[in-house]
């Protein structure tokens, strides 16, 4: 190979990888998701009747990120209860919410969740539906996070009190 071509060459590769390094990790912004099951929580207290709107609340959305995190890497877990055995109204006590709470969890053991997936989990089993529907749910919170082999979505529900 002739010094000139070496020199391409070598151009070549550093331009590659300062390319490769220039492109950021995969972080996935869940942000649209979290505003869709909002709005999915919203539509389900709609059709239910209720007559005003729930409203996002930095608390109860801080309680969700908490909870989607422990949830995320603690695969024993799949519910409510945390892993330092905390339940919803723990957590959003410690947020400095001041009310009744619940909560809804959705698990898909996959790199990303719809809001198709989160729906067919809470919507189709009652008790859930019934705390989507509660129009005493006024303050919500969401969060979503992802690994590459489990998503998960919290949404807390808040009565003010």
């Amino acid at each position: 190979m002739t010094f000139g071509r070496r020199v391409v060459a070598m151009l070549f590769l550093v331009v590659a990888l300062a390319a490769g390094s220039a492109v950021p990790l995969a972080n996935a912004d869940n942000k649209r998701l979290n505003e869709s099951v909002f709005v999915n929580i919203y539509t389900a207290q709609a059709q239910n009747g209720c007559p005003g709107e729930p409203q996002l609340d930095g608390r109860l959305v801080e309680a969700a990120r908490l909870h989607t995190l422990d949830v995320l890497h603690n695969r024993a877990l799949n519910g409510d209860i945390g892993s330092d055995g905390s339940t919803p109204q723990d957590r959003a006590n410690r947020t400095g919410f001041v009310g009744k709470v619940s909560e809804t969890v959705a698990i898909n053991p996959a790199l990303a969740i719809s809001g198709i997936e989160i729906l067919n989990q809470w919507w189709h089993n009652p008790p859930l539906r019934a705390i989507m529907q509660d129009c005493s749910n006024t303050a919500i919170g969401v969060w979503s996070e992802n690994s590459l082999d489990r998503s998960v979505v919290v949404a807390v529900y808040g009565q003010p009190g």
